[in-house]
């Protein structure tokens, strides 16, 4: 039998979803009369209501909540993930705290995920990564009170921790290292323009170049997969005025653009330097071995479980800002070819 959803009980009760949560949760935002034709029509429609008593006795349920909105095919490629997944079940497993991991196609059903556990009780807490400039998911952290912490910078309308790096910085850096080798031709393929870091990297690309006294440059946007990756290497490289550097904003793509200049003949570091976005063993087990903009993901994630565990302990939510990734030079950066 197919297991009712707070949405279902929430078109049965002719109310809001959020209406629904609050009152399985035993929360104030709902009259009493509400809150009993909302518990009487989740057990007509059998939804686990020892589950929703548990719900009301207020008793921790031991797990924080993670649901990453990407497409499975992306997690399974992309080392950044598993890495800070990593660092967060390191962290949660010292504490007997379990992490309820799910992957889902957008923020509509991360929300109804968020909204689905919370009611529940089957989480203490949320993490919350990829963020949007315009994120849906803030609104309904904010209603349903759930201890939050972002992983990327704090957000003056949600009273919510955050972990976080200066990305934004270590693009600057890059700029300034690439123009060093006399590069005045760098380009950079970037993620999703929807998000707030990729934007905030792209930002701060611009800036080192105009700083720099350089014409605005070109700037592709991607999903971040290998194959959106090489595709923008291939339009760039192709142009007449094609760049000597390339920054990328992970390592995948950074990858897939050897492959791609190796395929058009282009030598890497002669003619094309490349530097990637993220460090992981990906960057050591190509030829040449790619430069990158390193730090440690793994105590990115514990960072954040930690300070969510804090606010789940009852501590008033705070924000930690981690450092700056560093450059690391290898041999897929050099100085910049001489055109005649």
């Amino acid at each position: 039998m197919k297991r009712a959803t707070i949405a279902e009980i929430a078109a049965r009760s002719g109310v809001s979803t959020g209406a629904v949560s609050y009152a399985l949760n035993g929360r104030p935002g709902v009259s009493e009369a509400t809150r009993k034709r909302i518990l009487q029509v989740a057990d007509e429609l059998g939804w686990r209501p020892s589950v929703a008593a548990r719900s009301l006795s207020g008793a921790r349920a031991s797990a924080v909540g993670l649901a990453i909105a990407r497409s499975a095919d992306t997690l399974g490629v992309e080392p950044f993930y598993m890495r800070f997944i990593a660092g967060l079940e390191r962290e949660l497993s010292e504490q007997r705290i379990a992490l309820l991991l799910q992957v889902v196609e957008d923020h509509a059903a991360a929300i109804e995920a968020l909204r689905l556990a919370w009611a529940e009780r089957r989480i203490d807490g949320v993490v919350v990564t990829d963020l949007w400039a315009q994120d849906s998911r803030i609104p309904v952290l904010r209603e349903l009170r759930i201890p939050a912490v972002l992983a990327g910078r704090p957000r003056p309308e949600l009273r919510a921790a955050a972990v976080w790096n200066d990305d934004a910085g270590a693009v600057s850096d890059a700029v300034d290292y690439l123009v060093a080798l006399g590069h005045r031709a760098i380009a950079r393929v970037a993620g999703l323009s929807t998000l707030e870091h990729a934007r905030a990297r792209v930002a701060a690309f611009r800036e080192a170049m105009a700083r720099h006294g350089l014409p605005d440059p070109p700037v592709t946007d991607t999903d971040y997969t290998a194959e959106q990756g090489g595709q923008a290497t291939r339009m760039l490289l192709s142009r007449r005025d094609r760049p000597t550097a390339i920054l990328y904003d992970n390592d995948v793509m950074a990858v897939a653009a050897l492959n791609v200049a190796q395929e058009m003949g282009i030598a890497v570091p002669g003619e094309l330097s490349i530097l990637a976005g993220d460090d992981s063993q990906l960057c050591l087990l190509v030829r040449p071995a790619l430069t990158a903009l390193s730090w440690d993901i793994q105590a990115f994630g514990r960072d954040a479980a930690r300070v969510l565990l804090e606010i789940v302990g009852g501590q008033p939510p705070r924000s930690v800002e981690v450092g700056t990734p560093t450059l690391t030079v290898r041999a897929s950066t050099g100085p910049a070819p001489v055109r005649g």
